[in-house]
């Protein structure tokens, strides 16, 4: 049975994201609180219009010197993708 991984305030940690549009992108974070975050949102441009996406659930490990933390996406608490074409954002 591996450890939880271990983070201190100011420490960095990668984050690594689990399907939709942000399918296997990856960010570095910093911790505030000694933790990673239960939640990301990111604002990304899909087909030319900003969206929100919500990642979650995150399931972290160390690997070597660095925590990384991998977020699945939760496709109900993110804004829909197939009406993009016809949101009112201008």
């Amino acid at each position: 049975m591996s450890e939880t991984p271990a983070l201190s305030r100011g420490d960095e940690y990668v984050v690594f994201y689990n399907g939709g549009p942000y399918n296997g992108q990856s960010d570095t974070r910093i911790s505030t609180d000694g933790s990673w975050d239960d939640e990301v949102t990111v604002i990304a441009a899909v087909d030319g219009k900003e969206t929100q996406l919500v990642y979650i659930n995150p399931s972290a490990h160390q690997v070597g010197e660095q925590v990384q933390v991998t977020y699945s996406w939760d496709e109900p608490d993110s804004d829909p993708l197939e009406a993009l074409d016809e949101r009112n954002d201008d």
